[in-house]
């Protein structure tokens, strides 16, 4: 297992972190470019063209990165920083985020509700929980996390809920699937920035 809590794949290539100096897959980290104009831009999806350079995904990371410019580094010229950039990073991956769990729901891999998560668990065909961060931890804890599979608690109620075309949601589960992986992937990197660098090693069971 790789940094972030991500698995790597043996073909999948390594990048150095412009903060730590530390190299680790390119699914746990989070790739930047620079704009035409000079701007440095986040590409969640990693399809932006242009050179790519690397951060950890925590808050720690990109902080540092902001506050002293390393991007410049990175993209080997002057380059111009928003200040909020972080900010910026944290909505695109709460949303890139969101809107995997809806194309998980469409194929319906992703259910929604407290009694419906618990008849899957019941089934073990969870493999990824979710539960909103400003929901009820009481009501939380009557569910759990299977062996093997993720939980994550970085989505508020209304994030989950508009993943299922709800108002609100509290527990959510995906089954396993090619969608499932790449939630995770971006998940993991979400709950870096929300939850600090060692929640994201914080897997329930």
């Amino acid at each position: 297992m790789a940094r972030g809590g991500v698995h790597k794949a043996d073909s999948e290539p390594d990048r150095k972190c412009l903060v730590t100096g530390e190299s680790g897959p390119k699914s746990g980290l989070i790739r930047f470019v620079t704009g035409p104009d000079g701007t440095v831009a986040p590409d969640i999806m990693g399809k932006l063209p242009g050179r790519g350079y690397y951060v950890s995904s925590t808050r720690e990371a990109l902080t540092e990165a902001v506050k002293k410019n390393l991007f410049a580094k990175g993209a080997r010229q002057k380059v111009d920083v928003p200040q909020d950039l972080v900010a910026t990073v944290e909505d695109q991956l709460a949303k890139r985020v969101t809107s995997l769990i809806a194309m998980a729901r469409k194929a319906g891999l992703a259910v929604a509700g407290f009694e419906k998560v618990k008849a899957r668990l019941a089934e073990e065909r969870v493999k990824v929980l979710f539960q909103a961060s400003d929901g009820s931890e009481r009501g939380k804890s009557k569910l759990w996390t299977p062996q093997g599979a993720r939980y994550f608690g970085c989505l508020t109620a209304t994030e989950l809920g508009l993943a299922f075309g709800r108002g609100h949601v509290i527990h959510g589960a995906l089954s396993a699937g090619g969608l499932s992986t790449r939630v995770v992937e971006d998940a993991t990197k979400l709950r870096g920035l929300r939850e600090g660098a060692t929640a994201q090693k914080d897997d329930r069971a």
